[in-house]
This record gives structure tokens, C-alpha cells and sequence, in this order.
């Protein structure tokens, strides 16, 4: 089936869809499921994670609007083919053949606009294929139902009932009757939600009412209040009284996995900004200590975004005395090792970290330093004077960085250390998004190149290639804009390195220098681009922010490199 995606949700922009299947002991089953989702053009495939003791499988694919929703769609169609229900048993609550698939916003697009997907998505599966739907978290029409759980409530097993007694707990879409396909295929629940991370703390032990205190304890919904006897004390309408647990948009329960013979707590972070991976995790470990037990390790289920590792990693230095600001891969791996993500298995971060496996660097920052230059120095005009006022700017905010890094625990700088991890932690993320734009630079000249060699021969030609022109000259206008003014808050950091270890002088005294560099041919890219764009408005804009950011720049780094030369007697 071909989706028609409205007109107004961007058709570049990138969803991810999560749809999790209930099968996870039969991998010829799951191939075949995954195997209609790669056949999708546009649709990249990322992760497929098989749960034996959950007899469940979560699958992770991105692609855009249009080639998700076909995929999803085609995927649902084949488990319901595949899976039959009325013999499935697992740890995991489920309701149908493909139990949950929710529509993630990745890039280019709102969660407004994942809604919109998913109801048509929904619309789809439920008169296309003739399963039940239900909408739920953004995409719920009914308040209740943005708890996946009430949606799931009763799960398969009750599955029957709902459907025949209908009323206000009727599926959003798709048959409300019981019958032998029905029995096989059960009900699917789709909507759209920020970026879950699904996560395991595993324990040392088999006592399940232990993991599941623990869990309730940690969950935002929390634990049922008792009396003196155990008993649950209820309400005046005899719902029983809860104390909120300790972190608000975390969902846990805990249960036995035979295979690993132990207990787990099964989380679901539905906002890792709100409860962090790391908070969660120690949070767990205190509680585990009072019961006698010990968090042996953690277990990551799919992908989770990068800032959760990096924040991670930047907690666990900080608590060794750290300085936090270390580059990405030092950061991931003290996350990997503090949170035990390799306990029950190799823990590969190129493989189970979202920014990675979309393919984080471009072709210039992933090349070698070498094979750069070589082709920096060839007859191409691109890369050229933009991307390298880019890695300028990555340059010096590294620099930065390490100059902090050496200041962070070095006796006699104790007044400066605070400002200095602060400092490092800004330089590290100014300069991953100074290479970024190193392939962002050549990348908008090429669109530039592109749009003049557009075809001519009309009026109408004429004015879409004159539009293409503007746009591409727009971009090649913003993307050293952007290195530009980043240059100014990358000399934030480089004064507060010269604060810091006397034995760096030079280095941060360097750091200036290159963000100088960065700046100077950021703004005679700026100015080039100027002269071709038609826009006078836009036009002042740009030169008003950009004669602003560079006099800032010369200001600032002539007090710097004034200093330094002092210092070093140069």
C-alpha cells in the first residue's frame, strides 16, 4: 500500500516507527516481518531486538513520512500472518500480533504532525487490514488512552470482551467484533511519542515481590500506600492510595527472566530530559542495597540518543572528580562501564546509539586527515574555504577543551576547576557542531551547483531555476553564518582556559588563533554568498549579524593573544 502524505508535513523529514511484534523465539518469523520493511525504499532498517522470556521482538526503522507509514503498514499485514495469538504466552503485556507501533519525530518534523501520521496510519491498518486500532500517548482522542497501559489493560485475554461490549472502550479504528481472525491477529495500538528508551536494571536475584517493589518505588505512579496488616489502603471510592514514586516520566515493573535466572526491572523512559538513564540507574542501586540486593548490571532494548550516554558519562566523571567535558567516545564508554551495559552481552555503540546508525559524521569529517587535504588541494572547488573555516572552529573549541581538561584536578588551579569542567563541556559541544558543518558547507555549495545547472529553456524553467538559486544561495549564506557566530561563543571557553594550567598557555593562546581563522573566512563566505542573493531584507540581516559577530571575534581575540604573548614573553 502507497500512503499520500499531506502536503504541509515536510516529505524529507525523518520519522523513526518502533513497532514491537509479538514473537521473539522464532527468527525465520521475525526475518520474514523484517524482511517487508526493508524491501521499502527509502527505509533503513536499524535495530532488531528478540526477547525470548517476553516473546517479543521491538523493531527500530527511520525513513520518511510516506516510506514509514508503507512499512509499517506492511509489517503489521505480515504479523498478522506470521503470529497467532491464541497460543502466545510471554513476560510482556500485549493485546495483538503487532502490540504497540508508535511514530517517533526525528528530524524535519513536528509531533503535531506524527499525530496526523499516525491517525492515518491507523486508518489504514484498521480498514485495510481489518484489525483493530487504538490510538494512544500524543495520538489518543481519548484522554485515557495516552496511558499505553489503560489501553492495554485486561491485554489479550480481554481482548474479547472490549471488542463485544463496545461502548466508549471501542477501537479508534477497524472492527469491533470477535471472530476467528480476530482471535489470531488481536488488537494494535498506534500513536506517536517523544523518543522511548526501553531499559533493563537487572538484579541478583529471583525474588520477583523484591524487583517488583523496587520498580513501583522508582516509577512515577509509585507504590500502593498499606496499613499496619499489609493491606492496601483505599479510597472513599476504594481505589487504592498511591505515594508518587521517585521520577515522573518513567514507567517500571519488575518480573523473573528465567533464561537469565534473575529478576529485572523493565523500564520504559518516556522523557530521559525529565528522569535521566544515570539518575534512574543510581536511584535503583540505593534501593536494591536496602533490600539486600546488588544491581549487577544494565541492559539497553533498541537505541537511545546519544545526549543520554553523553550525560551519563559526564555524571560518572564528575562523581570520580572529573572533569566532564571529555570527547564523545571517552564519555560513552564510562557510561557503558559505570552502568554495566555489557553484562549480559557486547554493548557495540555504533550499533545501539540512534545518532551512529543514521550515520553521524559526513564523508569529509569521517575521512582521514590525509584524504582530506588530498582532496581539499585537488581541482574540485569544494571542499574549500567554508569547510575549513568549519574545522578551524573544531579546532580551536578542542583546544579549549583540553586546556580545561588539564586544569580540572591540578592542585593550585582549585579556584578555577567548576569553571573550568563548565568550560569544557561547552567546548566539546561547540566543537562536534563545527565538524558537522564542515559537510554542511560543501554540501550547500553543491545545491548551489546543482541549481545552475537547472534547465533554462522557458519562462517556467527560468523561474523555478531562479528560485533554486536563491534558495541554495540562502543556505550557502546560513551555514557560514552560523560557523561565524558559533566563533563567538567558542571564545567563552578559550578565556576561561587561560585561567587554567600555565603549561597550556600556548595552547589555549592557539585556540584563539584557529577561532580567529574560523571567523574571519566564515565571513568572506558570508560576504561572497551576499553578492548573488536577491533578497535586500534578508540581505541586511545577514551583514548586520555578520559585521556584529566579527568585530566580536577581532575584539576579543586581540585581548586574548595580547595576553598570551605577555604571558609567554613572545
Amino acid at each position: 500500500m502507497t500512503f499520500t502524505i499531506p502536503a504541509h508535513i515536510p516529505a524529507d523529514a525523518l520519522v523513526e516507527c518502533v513497532p514491537n511484534f509479538s514473537e521473539g523465539r522464532d527468527p525465520e518469523k521475525i526475518a520474514r516481518i523484517t524482511a517487508v520493511i526493508e524491501a521499502v525504499p527509502g527505509v533503513r532498517l536499524l535495530d532488531v531486538d528478540p526477547g525470548k522470556a517476553t516473546h517479543r521482538t521491538v523493531v527500530t526503522f527511520v525513513g520518511p513520512p510516506a516510506a514509514v507509514l508503507q512499512a509499517a503498514y506492511a509489517a503489521i499485514g505480515r504479523a498478522a500472518e506470521e503470529i497467532d495469538m491464541r497460543g502466545h504466552t510471554g513476560e510482556h503485556p500485549r493485546m495483538g500480533a503487532t502490540d504497540v507501533c508508535p511514530l517517533v519525530p526525528v528530524r524535519g518534523i513536528s509531533m503535531e504532525q506524527c499525530v496526523e501520521l499516525a491517525g492515518i496510519l491507523a486508518q489504514a491498518v484498521g480498514e485495510g487490514l481489518d484489525i483493530p486500532v487504538y490510538l494512544y500517548e500524543r495520538a489518543a482522542r481519548r484522554p485515557e488512552n495516552q496511558d499505553l497501559a489503560r489501553v492495554r489493560s485486561g491485554e489479550y485475554e480481554g481482548l474479547a470482551a472490549r471488542l463485544v461490549e463496545g461502548g466508549e472502550d471501542r477501537p479508534d479504528f477497524g472492527p469491533a467484533v470477535w471472530n476467528e481472525r480476530l482471535a489470531r491477529t488481536g488488537a494494535t495500538v498506534i500513536g506517536a511519542r517523544p523518543f522511548l528508551v526501553a531499559f533493563n536494571i537487572n538484579l541478583n536475584t529471583v525474588n520477583e515481590r523484591k524487583a517488583m517493589k523496587i520498580a513501583a518505588l522508582l516509577r512515577e505512579k509509585g507504590i500502593y500506600r498499606k496499613d499496619d496488616k499489609g493491606q492496601i489502603i483505599r479510597d472513599e471510592q476504594g481505589r487504592g492510595i498511591r505515594d508518587p514514586g521517585l521520577f515522573k516520566a518513567v514507567k517500571a515493573i519488575g518480573w523473573t527472566i528465567p533464561e537469565y535466572g534473575r529478576c529485572q526491572i523493565s523500564i520504559n523512559f518516556t522523557d530521559t530530559a525529565v528522569s535521566p538513564l544515570h539518575a534512574v540507574v543510581d536511584a535503583a542501586r540505593r534501593l536494591a542495597d536496602q533490600e539486600g540486593l546488588v544491581v549487577t548490571g544494565c541492559e539497553l532494548v533498541g537505541l537511545t540518543p546519544l545526549s543520554d550516554l553523553l550525560a551519563a558519562g559526564r555524571h560518572y566523571l564528575s562523581r570520580q572528580g572529573q572533569n566532564p567535558g571529555a570527547p564523545d567516545g571517552e564519555l560513552i564508554e564510562v557510561a557503558i562501564q559505570s552502568m554495566g551495559l555489557r553484562e549480559l552481552g557486547p554493548f557495540r555503540p555504533e550499533e545501539r546509539i540512534l545518532e551512529y546508525k543514521l550515520g553521524r559524521d559526513g564523508a569529509l569529517v569521517g575521512s582521514t586527515v590525509r584524504a582530506f587535504c588530498d582532496q581539499l588541494a585537488s581541482r574540485s572547488p569544494a571542499p574549500g574555504g567554508g569547510s575549513v573555516a568549519s574545522l578551524c572552529g573544531a579546532l580551536g573549541a578542542g583546544l579549549a577543551a583540553m586546556v580545561a581538561q588539564l586544569t580540572t584536578g591540578k592542585a593550585g588551579y582549585e579556584a578555577v576547576w567548576s569553571e573550568c569542567d563548565s568550560a569544557a563541556v561547552q567546548a566539546q559541544a561547540l566543537r562536534e557542531q563545527f565538524l558537522s558543518d564542515v559537510d554542511a558547507d560543501t554540501a550547500a555549495f553543491d545545491k548551489i551547483m546543482a541549481a545552475f545547472a537547472l534547465p533554462k529553456g522557458d519562462p517556467d524553467e527560468k523561474r523555478a531555476r531562479s528560485r533554486a538559486i536563491q534558495a541554495a544561495t540562502r543556505e550557502a549564506i546560513e551555514v557560514p553564518l552560523r560557523v561565524l557566530e558559533r566563533a563567538v561563543r567558542a571564545l567563552d571557553p578559550v578565556e576561561v582556559a587561560l585561567t587554567g594550567n600555565d603549561n597550556a598557555r600556548s595552547d589555549a593562546g592557539v585556540a584563539a588563533l584557529v577561532l580567529r581563522a574560523a571567523a574571519e573566512g566564515a565571513w568572506y563566505n558570508v560576504a561572497i554568498n551576499l553578492s548573488g542573493f536577491k533578497d535586500p531584507t534578508l540581505s541586511a540581516e545577514f551583514r548586520a549579524r555578520g559585521e556584529a559577530a566579527i568585530g566580536v571575534v577581532r575584539q576579543r581575540t586581540e585581548a586574548i593573544s595580547a595576553k598570551v604573548r605577555a604571558d609567554l614573553g613572545a
